[in-house]
């Protein structure tokens, strides 16, 4: 069984990523790869919504009465073995980003929009790794890494693919997995970001996992929250007063995600496919979103 968890980390992770590229959700779970393990897998994602928050209040409709805005990300992800208890990860997403109306993005004079996004990069240990008389696992680990904007994209847009800033993460967990094959799993980490033409927000993300699994198939559902430390409102004077739109990256974005995500080996735990849902339920200067995503992940050892 330990081996099958293992053969599927990659899928979980990259639904996660490829769900919410822009929400500023780690790479980073409880499971570990084997020394020499290597997994490469892709993914495709869809990605609308209707209306935003702007502040706290959810607005009618999205700005500019652009209609639906909407994306397609296609993400690639590696993730390697060093040690047993030492793995490192990739992740690079291509978005393409549109609004159903056709009106021009008032900083960017176009309705759609498409690009490289981030380049992320992390490195992740385990510290404790425990076994109970009852069969009960315990792991607690910790991560660090960055995230690059690679893709030379305007940050400063309604229709931009991000902030634009590089984030350097630092990222703790603790796991709880039973004999039964079901798990808990809760992480913290903190978002520091830079980007040298605005004050993008540092962050504290979180998130709390209940999952299960078995030879078939491997299911969990998470509830992910970011908060930003500092920022404003769109709309508010201060927002007015850094130039609207054109200071969007330095606007507090809040949000509390619903991840639920399945994944199914298809031949010899090397090949599987994974799809995921997400939804957003609550958040602050942040779209009210929903997306799906489809992938497909092969693993090599």
């Amino acid at each position: 069984m330990l081996h099958l968890i293992q053969s599927k980390q990659a899928i979980w992770i990259l639904c996660f990523l490829t769900i919410s590229s822009v929400s500023a959700q780690t790479l980073i779970n409880g499971f570990f790869p084997k020394k020499n393990d290597l997994t490469v897998a892709t993914s495709y994602s869809y990605k609308s919504f209707d209306n935003f928050y702007r502040g706290e209040s959810l607005s009618k409709n999205n700005p500019m009465n652009m209609g639906e805005i909407t994306s397609s990300i296609v993400s690639v992800y590696g993730e390697y073995g060093v040690l047993d208890w030492l793995s490192t990860t990739i992740n690079v997403p291509y978005i393409s980003m549109e609004n159903e109306e056709g009106v021009p993005d008032p900083v960017l004079q176009e309705s759609q929009v498409s690009g490289v996004q981030d380049l992320s990069l992390f490195m992740k240990a385990k510290i404790i790794d425990k076994q109970f008389d009852n069969s009960t696992k315990l792991a607690i680990g910790g991560a660090t890494g960055v995230t690059l904007p690679v893709g030379g994209y305007e940050e400063a847009a309604i229709l931009s693919l991000g902030s634009g800033a590089t984030a350097f993460d630092g990222c703790g967990f603790i796991q709880l997995a039973t004999a039964s094959n079901i798990f808990v799993e809760l992480q913290a980490a903190y978002s520091l970001r830079n980007n040298s033409d605005f004050e993008v927000p540092n962050a504290t993300i979180y998130s709390a996992k209940l999952g299960y699994y078995n030879k078939w198939f491997y299911a969990h559902a998470k509830v992910g929250i970011q908060n930003s430390l500092s920022g404003f409102d769109i709309g508010s004077p201060e927002f007015v007063a850094a130039g609207g739109p054109a200071a969007l990256p330095e606007t507090e974005v809040d949000y509390t995600n619903f991840y639920f995500d399945l994944y199914v080996p298809v031949y010899k735990n090397s090949i599987g496919i994974s799809s995921g849902y997400t939804v957003n339920m609550n958040g602050r200067n942040y779209d009210r979103a929903s997306a799906i995503s489809l992938g497909l992940v092969y693993k090599a050892n």
